[in-house]
């Protein structure tokens, strides 16, 4: 429309000055004499209409973009989402399958030791349940549950378990993301092996105002089958969702040791 318009008021100008000249060519001015001049007016104002609205259409277009983009993001995030909520799915059932092996176990021999393990397990219920649906966590949180496990799986082992645990914490208030740790040391319980009688287990976790170091360490044996369990693919999966290029994971293997080493990239909550 604003085209036409613009078409018309340029040839309703040049019929005026034909009409004040009576329509005598000859005596019209020399600029709308010229047939180029006149054209070239036109294509300007074609040029420049056109101009703003490819102009307007490429806003349009780049508001749509963004649109669509936060959308594709969003989409993006509820899909991480509900993987992670299938690999906790997953990590949960299988830390409790073998938790409760354990305590069938001690309740056939009718252990003293039932009831604090019923106690213990329940810590770990409520971790389960409530604590692992938020995003983050105290370090000395799992930390804690990390050492009930470790009392439950004591009390299975008896005298054939030693574990080592060495904590240096610079920040209690270092944050991780739930049950990130535990699963490292449920599988090298899970498929530690028994050498000389003892199954062996060294922890390590040091902590920065911004970095997390866990290592752990189990014997090993040439007999024991691949110790990358579910767990394990769990965890790496885990990481990548949680901590993309922020973490540094190894896994080492040999006849005598299985050794797991995670470096995080972590902040400190005040």
């Amino acid at each position: 429309m604003l085209i036409i318009l613009v078409f018309g008021a340029i040839f309703s100008i040049f019929f005026a000055l034909a009409f004040l000249t009576n329509f005598k060519f000859e005596k019209m001015t020399v600029l709308s004499k010229s047939s180029i001049f006149i054209i070239t007016s036109i294509c300007l104002v074609v040029i420049v209409v056109s101009a703003f609205k490819l102009l307007k259409l490429n806003l349009k277009q780049s508001t749509n973009n963004a649109k669509l983009e936060a959308k594709i993001l969003e989409a993006q995030l509820k899909l991480k989402e509900q993987e992670l909520r299938y690999l906790k799915m997953q990590i949960h059932p299988h830390f409790l399958f073998n938790t409760l092996n354990t305590m069938y176990g001690l309740a056939l021999k009718k252990a003293e030791q039932a009831p604090d393990m019923i106690l213990k397990l329940s810590n770990l219920l409520d971790y389960l349940l409530y604590q692992t649906e938020k995003p983050l966590v105290l370090i000395t949180e799992e930390i804690a549950h990390i050492k009930d496990y470790i009392d439950l799986e004591k009390m299975r082992f008896n005298n054939t378990l030693e574990v080592t645990m060495n904590e240096q914490l610079a920040s209690k208030h270092t944050t991780i993301a739930p049950m990130l740790l535990l699963p490292f040391i449920e599988n090298s319980f899970k498929h530690g092996s028994i050498k000389n009688g003892v199954l062996k287990i060294d922890i390590q976790i040091i902590t920065d105002f911004e970095k997390v170091y866990f290592r752990i360490k189990n014997s090993n044996s040439q007999n024991t089958s691949s110790q990358h369990g579910i767990g394990l693919e769990n965890i790496k999966k885990r990481l990548e969702l949680l901590y993309p290029n922020k973490h540094e994971l190894s896994i080492t293997e040999n006849k005598n040791d299985f050794e797991v080493s995670l470096k995080l990239k972590t902040t400190q909550n005040a």
